[in-house]
């Protein structure tokens, strides 16, 4: 492995996550991660954007310093990628779905959107299912391989720590408006790129919606109260010829969300759709990164093989 470019490794690193998945929860590094945070936050938390500020610096340290530890590109975009799993979960609360039993389905629905599922009916459930699936799609699949082509395994470990923070501490409460600031921002500015990148991704695997993925991105997008999430979800709503967004609940919290598309509402039989459309973008990225990392070795060889003659020529 020593010898791939990084865009290369990150490609290797997609399909090592698609043939395998995640690590048992009990051994996965985000776990640990986690765990090491949680302890940093019990430590150190003031209602201060400056005390998340430490919190935010002291997550992106341990986990590039994790990558560069860890020294390959390719398991480490294979660790912080979770495709499969995206496309497991989905699935599994759409066969839950599929069955009629809406228990299931709102038991299963926890592992993919932080909404309170009490209450949600079927339609709901399958609208909360595909807005995750394309919010993950870059968030899992995406943005960590995009990191791990431009900055290795630190890159690729550095923004799943990113992620993971935002996950814990991000969120529009009392306790986290001030703490959390810093992870939600430096989450939204290191996923800009892959978003957009997503919504090319989801254009060049559904050709004939180009048009109104750009037209969904660029006229709808902007509503969303999420800079990223809104783009994948636009750019998913507009491929599949959906409708999405409306009324979300978080607990006692509830969010209006712009509509994104201009299609029917979302129903169970979109989510196989969304999933498919989300390993697409996988595939399709895991080519682009291949070929660029063919190209990238192929110019540092003839690099190298300049470097050579020069050498040769200077000797003589």
């Amino acid at each position: 492995m020593t010898g791939l470019t990084w865009p290369a490794a990150a490609a290797l690193g997609l399909l090592l996550d698609r043939a395998f998945g995640e690590p048992p929860a009990s051994l996965h590094p985000v776990a640990w991660f986690g765990r090491a945070m949680t302890a940093a936050e019990r430590a150190g938390y003031r209602d201060s954007r400056a005390a998340g500020a430490r919190h935010a610096i002291l997550g992106v340290l341990l986990g590039a310093g994790a990558g560069a530890c860890l020294g390959s590109a390719a398991l480490g975009t294979g660790l912080a990628a979770a495709g499969r799993c995206l496309g497991e979960s989905a699935l599994t609360v759409g066969r839950a779905l599929d069955r009629g039993d809406l228990e299931a389905a709102r038991a299963a629905l926890p592992a993919l959107v932080g909404r309170d599922p009490a209450g949600m009916g079927e339609n709901e459930m399958a609208r909360a299912v595909v807005e995750s699936v394309a919010e993950n799609t870059v968030d899992a699949v995406v943005a960590p391989a995009f990191w791990a082509a431009i900055g290795g395994a630190p890159g690729a470990l550095g923004y799943r720590a990113v992620n993971t923070m935002d996950a814990m501490v991000g969120h529009r409460s009392t306790r986290y408006q001030a703490y959390g600031w810093a992870s939600a921002r430096l989450d939204d500015a290191a996923g800009y790129l892959p978003a957009r990148l997503t919504a090319a991704l989801v254009a060049g695997v559904r050709p004939g919606r180009t048009a109104d993925i750009w037209m969904a991105v660029h006229s709808q997008a902007p509503g969303h109260p999420s800079p990223n999430a809104g783009v994948a979800e636009a750019a998913f709503a507009a491929a599949l010829g959906l409708r999405l967004g409306g009324c979300n609940r978080y607990g006692g919290r509830v969010e209006h969300r712009p509509w994104l598309g201009q299609g029917r509402p979302a129903a169970r039989s979109d989510i196989r759709p969304a999933v498919r459309l989300s390993d697409d973008v996988n595939w399709l990225l895991t080519a682009v990164l291949a070929a660029a990392g063919l190209a990238a070795r192929r110019k540092r060889r003839a690099r190298g093989t300049r470097t050579a003659r020069a050498n040769r020529e200077a000797k003589r």
